[in-house]
Order: structure tokens, then C-alpha cells, then sequence
């Protein structure tokens, strides 16, 4: 399996506001596949990706990516292992408002030794003709595609998404779910999705949901519905 997690344990806070946020989590990823977190606000979704990204350390159990168990790493070798096999989506674009869309995702492209061609990447996300415009003097959709081309530029391993579509409008939705799915079958990049919109689990391979820290359902959808099609 490309990605292992088993029995993780996650907590926040301490005294009388001491939280399990993860309850023994165990799950497993294929490699290539497009999967879905589910589940309410606060039930540990946005947790477990935290944590799978290196970004939250975990109280107990192991998280293997390709044989590479993270969970004891030293801060320097996270940094590595961020860099070498992650690409971050995140709800909020976080551009740097004072560099154009392809100095954006050139930020990026310096951080690794095998970058995907960026012309090719722009045209993909249908970047090209704004490649020289400010983040101001985009669309919402338009920043979202280049916090895209930032996180894939790398050709990392896996794509965490953290609710990707969750500040666009439903058309602008659907055409970014389109192009995640065109860039997972272009590249074959393994993908996490958290959302709270439950019409995306019917376009995954794999779908997780997740409750109060604990998860509830782990399935496989054996017949796909093209992003084009979804509706909610």
C-alpha cells in the first residue's frame, strides 16, 4: 500500500480541555487513486491530513508513506519529506499578492530536482494567458487553478486538498473538480480530498467518513461519476 496509517492517536490541548481529536485511526491509500475525507466540522477530517502532511505531530501509532515512517521525524527531515512528496490545496489560496501567477508557481519549481514542465502546466490549468497577472486581478477560480499549478509543480507523490471548492461558487466547483480529476488521470498524482460536500465521493476511488475522531465508513466506489456530472 502507498500510504499506511495505523492506529493513530491525536490530541489537543491539555487539563480540563484535553481532546481526542483521532481515536485509533487506521486506514490505507493506493497509489494513483483519487480518495475523499468526509465528515462534519470538527469530527478530525482536517486533523488527519495535518497530520499525514507532517504538519501536526501524533501521540501515538505510525503514518508510512512508500516505507517512510513519518511520525518520528526531526524537524529537518519533515521539511524534507514535505518537500520531496507533498503538494498542499488549501481552501484559501495563500498566493503571494506581490508575484504574478507564474512567479507563484515558480516559488515552487525551485524546491525540487524533477519539475513538471511549467508551460505545460499552465496550459493544463488554463493559466497561460494569465501567467503575468497580479493574484488581485484574478477570479476566485483563476487563484484557485494557481494554488493548483503551485502544489503540482513539484510532480509531488500526493495531493492533500483541504476543501478545495469550499470558497467557489458551484460551476467554478465543478470545473475545479474536473481539473483535479484530469490532472490525477494526466499524472497519476495520489490524491486526499477533505470536504464537507458529500456529491464528491461519488467521483473518488476510495471514500473515508470520519466522526468524532473515529472512522466510520472506509469503502470503494466501484463505478465512477465523471466530476462533469455531479450534482448537489
Amino acid at each position: 500500500m502507498f500510504l499506511e496509517i495505523r492506529d493513530v492517536e491525536k490530541y489537543y490541548g491539555s487539563g480540563t480541555s484535553h481532546t481526542k481529536v483521532l481515536d485509533k485511526v487506521s486506514v490505507s491509500f493506493a497509489e494513483g487513486e483519487r480518495c475523499v475525507i468526509l465528515g462534519p466540522s470538527g469530527s478530525g477530517k482536517s486533523t488527519l491530513l495535518n497530520v499525514i502532511g507532517g504538519l501536526d505531530q501524533i501521540e501515538s501509532g505510525t503514518i508510512t508513506i512508500e516505507n517512510l515512517e513519518i511520525s518520528n521525524l526531526k524537524p529537518k527531515e519533515l521539511s524534507l519529506y514535505r518537500r520531496d512528496y507533498l503538494g498542499f490545496i488549501f481552501q484559501f489560496y495563500n498566493l503571494i499578492p506581490n508575484l504574478t501567477v507564474k512567479e507563484n508557481i515558480q516559488v515552487l519549481e525551485f524546491l525540487t530536482d524533477s519539475p513538471l514542465d511549467i508551460q505545460e502546466l499552465l496550459d493544463t490549468l488554463g493559466l497561460a494567458e494569465h501567467q503575468n497577472k497580479f493574484p488581485s486581478q484574478l477570479s476566485g477560480g483563476q487563484q484557485q487553478r494557481c494554488a493548483i499549478a503551485r502544489a503540482l509543480i513539484k510532480n509531488p507523490k500526493l495531493l492533500l486538498c483541504d476543501e478545495p471548492t469550499g470558497a467557489l461558487d458551484y460551476s467554478t466547483s465543478i470545473e475545479m473538480l474536473m481539473l483535479l480529476e484530469n490532472i490525477n488521470e494526466k499524472y497519476g498524482t495520489t490524491m486526499l480530498i477533505v470536504t464537507h460536500n458529500t456529491a464528491i465521493k461519488d467521483m473518488v476511488h476510495k471514500v473515508i467518513k470520519i466522526k468524532d475522531g473515529r472512522i466510520i465508513e472506509d469503502y470503494r466506489n466501484d463505478i465512477l461519476t465523471p466530476a462533469g456530472n455531479l450534482e448537489w
